[in-house]
Order: C-alpha cells, then sequence, then structure tokens
C-alpha cells in the first residue's frame, strides 16, 4: 500500500529538526558521558517529532537505537533517516516552469 504524500512543509521542517539535533549532538556525544545522556533525551524527543511529522518509518528505529551507543552517535543518522522516510513522499507539486523572454 503506498504512503500518503507529504507537504513541503511538513518535510522542510523535519529536515530543519534533523540538521539541528545532528548539530547538536555530534559535538555533544564527542564530550563523553554527558554529552550521551543529553544526547539519549534528545533522541527520544526527536523520535516523537519525526514520528509525529512524518509517520512511522522503519528507518526511525535504527538511528534511534545507534544514537543510544557512544561514539557511534557522532554519525548524523537523523539526517538519514529524514532522507529515507521522506524520500519520494513528496505532493509532487512543483512550481511553474520560467518563462522563458526574447
Amino acid at each position: 500500500m503506498p504512503r500518503p504524500p507529504l507537504s513541503r512543509t511538513r518535510i522542510r521542517v523535519a529536515w530543519a529538526v534533523a540538521l539541528a539535533v545532528d548539530a547538536i549532538q555530534i559535538p555533544a556525544g564527542a564530550t563523553g558521558p554527558v554529552g550521551w545522556l543529553l544526547g539519549a533525551g534528545l533522541d527520544v524527543v526527536t523520535m516523537v517529532v519525526m514520528w509525529a511529522l512524518l509517520g512511522f518509518h522503519w528507518a526511525f528505529l535504527p538511528s534511534f537505537l545507534t544514537e543510544g551507543i557512544p561514539y557511534l552517535n557522532l554519525a548524523p543518522f537523523w539526517t538519514l533517516a529524514v532522507a529515507l522516510a521522506t524520500r519520494g513522499r513528496g505532493d509532487g507539486e512543483f512550481p511553474p516552469p520560467p518563462r522563458l523572454v526574447n
């Protein structure tokens, strides 16, 4: 069964959240246990937000689980998960092509 299309706004917000969370977690994860605890809480919030924005997608599960492993969370897994979850699910509306002027 095909998944319903997502609005551009939902896709853009999901991308912004994923990029922001990864931008926070990568430097925080390198700081040690304090960063790992911060990252764990941030992962729970991010999972809930992504699920609310995009619905359930299998790519969110590995992202959520791998973010809890120290030093493996230095990779941008949330951004990768959003890329997989939103691939081909846009509303299909493209802006009109530019008009040619002579």
